[in-house]
């Protein structure tokens, strides 16, 4: 199979880099979602091993769509800087978590340029189109007899772009560098 992870080392930098002053980190996802907690595990460490204090760092995580407004605001006022990995509950309610951590200036660096769109102000982002191209090539090898599909390893897209939310960003005063792409 193919996987939609970008490295989490680099959208862990990312947030360093675009929020130089954060002290206080959220990691807000749905807990009900196992990859999301291992994004948001990794991402954890590497926050640590960058000089983040580990008190500094905390998880807020939702059960279901229920509770994404309640847990998002806690998060909002606890947090200088929120990273959401590739979650779909996440992306299901951008709007809710927009409406509340823009206006309290909470920057958000997402795990995919969907929920960047919807809420985040910056992504390292792979495209689906070249994923999905990925995902045919091995199927490919599969169907004609030339691999099976239990000795394949996990394809990734290799071709990253940094991506922005212009939208966010110039409410929130943040200036990007460079070498980000604005969504849209």
């Amino acid at each position: 199979g193919t996987s939609d992870l970008a490295p989490l080392d680099e959208q862990a930098q990312m947030l360093l880099d675009l929020c130089p002053n954060a002290e206080k980190v959220g990691l807000l996802y749905c807990s009900a979602e196992p990859n999301s907690k291992y994004q948001v595990e990794e991402v954890k460490k590497f926050l640590i091993e960058k000089g983040i204090k580990e008190e500094n760092i905390k998880e807020y995580a939702f059960t279901d769509s229920n509770d994404v407004s309640a847990v998002t605001t806690v998060a909002a006022e606890n947090s200088d800087v929120i990273y959401v990995p590739t979650d779909n509950m996440v992306a299901e309610n951008t709007e809710i978590i927009n409406s509340i951590c823009l206006p309290k200036k909470v920057p958000i660096i997402a795990g995919e340029a969907g929920i960047c769109g919807g809420c985040g102000i910056a992504t390292l982002s792979i495209s689906y189109y070249d994923l999905g191209y990925l995902t045919g090539q091995m199927a490919v090898k599969i169907l004609k007899g030339e691999e099976k599909v239990s000795k394949m390893p996990i394809q990734y897209v290799t071709d990253l772009e940094k991506k922005y939310n212009k939208t966010n960003c110039d409410e929130l005063g943040i200036v990007i560098p460079e070498g980000y792409t604005p969504i849209g």
